[in-house]
């Protein structure tokens, strides 16, 4: 796949260092945010055996991350799991992949802005909060402000995200604290909640508390998106993802833990949309307690970003490849940004706000909605889990270090999603199914058209290629 060498094909190079990218990694995860939103739903799901749900499914992750660590060292592409599935696969699991991103990362517009409205105006108002009109209006005003923050450049987005994720990540880690070291828990501390008997049984419920913590964790994989803008583009962004995946998962699991010790079961159903504001009132009366929902309005506004990153990028690297509207493919002369993505993802947005509208309240177009991107999210994962073991295979055998972080612990990763996403079908409802299921579904047109227009991407690489990826493989390691 030939790039163009011309400027308008072209992001900005060389603006990202390890350290924003880390940074990145935790904003993508959105730890606050995370929490905020899916609390309600894994403690319905699993009860108090959350810690466990995010510590399996968070060891599985860390698979897909060693996955992303090594695939970028293939070749550095904005699209990542789109150009690397079909490098490790076959060039239509490739652009299933970057399909798959897309249609997440449109949903999530709405499951991101509904909480950045009703965040805001819980500080001010609980009845305002979960008034849809209100909080899709509030939310709306976010986006927008964020989608400016994108389309200004990288740079900005990365000062922007340096600020908003330190606060967050230090007012969670505080509330965290006080919540376990809280003098009168609900539910005293036990081991029990991080373990998890008989998963694969036929009541059990593992695997649903799993589909809820994938999304806990998923976003990480924006430093991959970024690679054509950050120093040391082979390698800087896995570094990042992988920090970044530590923190969100110590954040995880300290919260998890303490939202068990300080919040009922009927504290949490009762407050779906605003359980860290419930659990901040808990541990510290007062305006001191709505520090926490600062942190939230911060945390979604962060994933805002970094999801219109994410689909921008991927759909930038499509058009620029001509397997999607050439005009996704060009930059802003000024800013280097995809703008034409930008522009499109940004009505397409506004549109799907206005579309919740009719859906039903605000806690059934979330849970809908997490659980749709959940299974869009295993798909992607599980093909670059799987395809970075077929394109290292050789590599793999030559130290210990390579045979996990290339081969086992990926393979576990691409597995886990694998049996996670067929276990969890079954479970859900028409409309998550319609939403998760039928987008992707939708993919297969521009495929198929592509396709039957003999485009270069979906030629399988020849033997020469082959060779030519495996010494570029050597050579990057």
């Amino acid at each position: 796949m030939a790039k163009s060498s011309s400027h308008e094909h072209k992001l900005a190079p060389n603006v990202l260092g390890l350290f924003e990218s880390a940074v990145m990694g935790v904003a993508g995860s959105a730890p606050a945010y995370s929490i905020a939103a899916t609390t309600a739903g894994l403690v319905a799901a699993v009860g108090l055996a959350g810690p466990a749900s995010l510590l399996y499914c968070g060891i599985a992750m860390f698979g897909i991350v060693f996955a992303f660590n090594y695939l970028g060292r293939t070749e550095s592409n904005a699209g990542a799991t789109y150009a690397w599935v079909r490098r490790g696969l076959h060039p239509a699991l490739g652009y299933i992949a970057g399909w798959s991103l897309i249609m997440c990362s449109s949903i999530f517009m709405v499951a991101a802005t509904l909480p950045a409205g009703s965040s805001f105006l819980g500080l001010f108002s609980d009845k305002l909060s979960n008034s849809k009109g209100w909080v899709t209006l509030f939310g709306t005003v976010f986006f927008l402000l964020m989608v400016a923050a994108v389309a200004f450049g990288v740079t900005i987005t990365a000062r922007v995200q340096v600020i908003m994720s330190g606060i967050e990540v230090g007012l969670l880690l505080l509330f965290g604290l006080l919540a376990i070291f809280h003098g009168h828990p609900v539910h005293p501390f036990s081991w029990h909640w991080f373990a998890w008997t008989n998963p694969f049984g036929s009541h059990s419920a593992f695997f649903a508390g799993a589909l809820l913590a994938a999304f806990y964790y998923w976003g990480w994989d924006v430093t991959a998106n970024l690679n054509e803008e950050t120093k040391g583009s082979r390698k800087t962004p896995g570094r990042g993802a992988i920090i970044g995946m530590l923190i969100t998962f110590a954040l995880f699991e300290v919260f998890t833990v303490g939202s068990n010790m300080v919040l009922t079961s009927k504290q949490v159903s009762d407050n779906s949309a605003n359980v860290l504001g419930v659990l901040g009132q808990e541990v510290w009366k007062g305006n001191g307690g709505k520090l926490l929902v600062v942190a939230v309005l911060l945390s979604t506004v962060a994933t805002l970003e970094t999801q219109l990153i994410q689909v921008t990028r991927t759909m930038f690297s499509m058009g620029r490849d001509g397997t999607l509207f050439k005009k996704f493919g060009t930059v802003h002369p000024t800013f280097k940004t995809p703008i034409v993505a930008t522009t499109t993802i940004t009505i397409v947005g506004i549109g799907l706000f206005v579309g919740s509208q009719f859906i039903g309240s605000i806690g059934t177009i979330m849970g809908d909605a997490i659980a749709a991107i959940a299974l869009q999210i295993s798909i992607y994962y599980a093909f670059a889990g799987y395809a970075v073991v077929v394109l290292f295979r050789k590599e793999m055998t030559k130290s210990i270090k390579n045979f996990i972080l290339m081969g086992v612990w990926p393979l576990i990763g691409a597995v886990f999603m694998t049996i996670m996403f067929f276990k969890v079908i079954p479970t859900l409802n028409s409309t998550t199914k319609w939403i998760g299921l039928g987008t992707i579904a939708l993919g297969l047109i521009p495929m198929a058209w592509y396709w039957s227009q003999g485009h270069v991407y979906f030629k399988m690489p020849t033997k020469a290629e082959r060779i030519a990826v495996l010494e570029e493989i050597e050579h990057n390691l």
